[in-house]
């Protein structure tokens, strides 16, 4: 929630407004401005100023514009202005008045287009943790009003990183190959401590000013796509932070599960995700994962209450259209209520029909991850309209498949089989596929610091099917080796912070080894930018055979080839078995060598390597 004086004159974006009454500079409003020529005209106002309720508010006669009513709740701190905004609506400024004198201006803008194009599978989202990046401003490390002060020696403490950070990285980003951004919640989260992480959000339209403010953000956005890279906003529908202004001012007496109440961990969540597509689950458990708690300082928000899911699907459309996102990361998917989600999901993708949307579902269950997919036939009835989601499935058994042994059931075995349960999913193609996240240990931490591991799974990534996923810093094989701790995992990228001896944009101090992975991504980065077998080619996949795992990415312009040798010594392959997929074609170029290869004769694998070769 953001105060209409504050959003009125800190952008560019919108028209300043004159108040005519002082009392009005209190009231919030949201959202704070509104577009003309959406494909929903009705458009919900939340205000919220002590006794609101009591104001008879009326709109000034404005053309293509209704009052069609006023939603008063149990707390008279609240009203709900409830819009009809007609095609027929010029962008301006609406002003309602009410009996008592009070007036207040809201803007209407021209939208940005309906006909955005989100990201897909010719992609790859480089996840940052924008705190833990790279300091572009250490003037707001602490910020006035903010809780936590900067601590960049906790591990659990706020370090300093910010937006203007990953805007002075951008051209680096460019150079890696990176086409898509997405950043843990930037939005403010004015927590006493443990703020940095971004999920437990205090305002759902502000900026956290630590992360610098929401033109800020607007202009990471603008340069960002002129450097061809998207940005992907992280969205959290299913809590908030306990020192959100609901918690002790709740818009209604049902806006947060179990009455607003912890009650020392009986009101947290199961976790218990199955229980959604159970058919034998009772509705007690169905509960207690839906509407339990994550913890007690992330009050769980109830979807099923009208004014707060239409506020939250606003709220969605807001970013959309103010920062001109590429794309959509949904935090905690399934915990909220799964109606809800059919209308959010429904509502956004009704108003950008090319847009795309990826959530976590953190199951290594396809059955389970494949229910949300839109176009599934499921059996309870249920329908989706999210595009994607994640593959936490393929991430486990390629981690597993190179730490294990080869035999009949371990090893390349469990991506071969992991990728067979594709036929769950109505759109495979459209998952998102990674190797390590935010909340997990580094890939290169979990294969035991092997650089040859690491690149085989990077590259695995980088040319099966779907969206990919890299974690900041694998490119320079930030490790998080003897600690789980988050803290440790969302380690400080070397380079972004004064002080360091190692910095990864200049290259210097990287290790020989940080070097060979960084080269090693780059080619792969940018390759996978401009070929359309790896953007949007059919995947051919064959049996592991002799610690090797083998795939073919066919379109019609272009075949690659992809060779996965776990053992430790070079084996010497012929390529008979893969005539259904070569069918003329006698020679390849090796993508990292630049080599011209025969394929009419065996080729030579390295040990514990990758071999990518391109047949234009």
């Amino acid at each position: 929630m953001k105060k209409l004086i504050k959003a009125l004159f800190a952008t560019t974006l919108f028209t300043a407004i004159p108040f005519t009454a002082t009392k009005a500079q209190a009231m919030s409003v949201s959202p704070q401005n509104w577009w003309v020529g959406m494909q929903n005209e009705a458009l919900q106002v939340m205000l919220h100023e002590p006794n609101i309720a009591k104001q008879q508010w009326q709109l000034i006669p404005y053309n293509g514009i209704k009052l069609i009513s006023i939603s008063k709740t149990d707390n008279p701190n609240y009203a709900f202005l409830n819009l009809k905004i007609t095609p027929q609506a010029k962008p301006g400024d609406l002003v309602f008045t009410s009996p008592t004198g009070e007036r207040f201006e809201y803007p209407l803008h021209t939208r940005n287009s309906a006909k955005r194009k989100g990201f897909n599978s010719q992609d790859t989202l480089y996840l940052i943790n924008p705190d833990r990046f790279v300091n572009g401003d250490s003037s707001n490390d602490t910020a006035a009003g903010m809780l936590e002060a900067a601590d960049p020696k906790s591990k659990g403490g706020r370090h300093g990183g910010d937006l203007q950070g990953v805007i002075n990285a951008l051209p680096y980003l460019n150079d890696l190959g990176v086409t898509q951004l997405w950043l843990t919640p930037a939005l403010e989260n004015n927590m006493p401590s443990y703020s940095y992480h971004g999920y437990a959000i205090t305002d759902f339209y502000n900026i956290d000013p630590r992360m610098g403010s929401n033109e800020l953000y607007q202009e990471l956005s603008n340069k960002a796509q002129q450097q061809g890279i998207g940005l992907v906003m992280d969205f959290v529908l299913n809590h908030f932070g306990s020192e959100h202004v609901w918690m002790n001012d709740k818009p209604t007496s049902d806006w947060i599960n179990f009455n607003g109440e912890f009650a020392n961990g009986k009101h947290a969540t199961s976790h218990a995700r199955q229980t959604i597509q159970d058919p034998h689950a009772s509705q007690f458990d169905k509960r207690q994962f839906s509407d339990g708690w994550f913890v007690e300082t992330m009050p769980d928000l109830n979807q099923r209450q009208p004014l707060l899911a239409t506020y939250l699907i606003q709220n969605t459309i807001w970013w959309i259209e103010y920062a001109n996102l590429s794309g959509i990361r949904v935090d905690t998917y399934s915990y909220s209520d799964k109606a809800f989600l059919a209308n959010w999901t429904k509502a956004i993708m009704s108003e950008y029909p090319a847009f795309n949307i990826v959530v976590e579902e953190w199951t290594t269950n396809p059955a389970i991850a494949s229910y949300w997919q839109a176009g599934k036939n499921n059996s309870d009835g249920y329908t989706s309209s999210l595009p994607s989601v994640m593959d936490f499935s393929l991430q486990e058994a390629l981690i597993q498949a190179l730490n294990e042994d080869e035999s009949w059931n371990t090893g390349w075995v469990k991506v071969y089989q992991s990728l067979a349960n594709d036929f769950l999913y109505p759109n495979p193609n459209n998952l998102l596929v990674f190797a390590d996240n935010h909340d997990m240990s580094r890939v290169y931490t979990e294969l035991k610091q092997n650089l040859n591991k690491t690149k085989m799974a990077m590259t695995m990534l980088l040319t099966t099917r779907g969206i990919a996923q890299m974690y900041y810093g694998t490119e320079v094989l930030l490790d998080n080796t003897g600690s789980n701790d988050h803290g440790d995992i969302r380690i400080d990228f070397p380079g972004g912070f004064a002080g360091q001896t190692v910095n990864a944009f200049t290259g210097k101090g990287l290790t020989n080894a940080q070097r060979d992975m960084h080269q090693t991504l780059r080619t792969l980065l940018n390759f996978r930018k401009q070929s359309p077998a790896l953007g949007y080619g059919k995947l051919t996949h064959f049996s592991p055979h002799q610690g090797i795992y083998s795939y073919a990415r066919i379109a019609d312009e272009q075949i690659v080839l992809v060779f996965l040798n776990k053992n430790k010594q070079a084996k010497n392959w012929s390529l008979e078995y893969m005539q259904e997929v070569l069918k003329l074609h006698t020679t390849a170029t090796n993508l990292f060598t630049k080599q011209q290869i025969n394929l009419t004769d065996a080729i030579t694998l390295a040990p514990m390597s990758a071999t990518v070769l391109v047949i234009e």
